[in-house]
């Protein structure tokens, strides 16, 4: 499979995940914000490893990565209906903290900036 294909897989199954999530999961314990960050889908079609990042305290995010994995067939089954591929990857949800930690490295460069700086004058 030529590398560009495999991106565009990628996406396809990226934009369906997260509008399943959005719109068709009716999971109680979904009460975080939910965004699909990005999606590795293996070069057999057997398996997509969805990353999510989750805006909420760490209960919820806890909550809500459980609700996700007891969803993924749900999730697959619609998948198969919206994403035309000869397999419907089995879906696997991973927790991705990297808007986090942007946010974290955010705070420390504006602590930096608002410092007042030591010239040698």
């Amino acid at each position: 499979m030529p590398k560009y294909r495999g991106g565009r897989i990628n996406e396809e199954i990226k934009k369906a995940v997260s509008g399943i999530i959005q719109n068709d999961l009716k999971d109680p314990r979904l009460t975080a914000m939910v965004s699909v960050t990005k999606v590795d889908v293996t070069k057999d079609l057997r398996y997509a490893k969805v990353f999510v990042s989750v805006f909420g305290d760490e209960e919820k995010k806890n909550n809500t990565l459980k609700a996700l994995k007891s969803s993924a067939g749900f999730i697959r089954r619609e998948l198969g209906s919206k994403v035309n591929l000869r397999c419907t990857p089995e879906v696997i949800f991973t927790y991705d903290d990297s808007i986090e930690h942007g946010m974290h490295i955010d705070s420390l460069l504006q602590k930096i900036k608002e410092r007042p700086s030591h010239d040698n004058e």
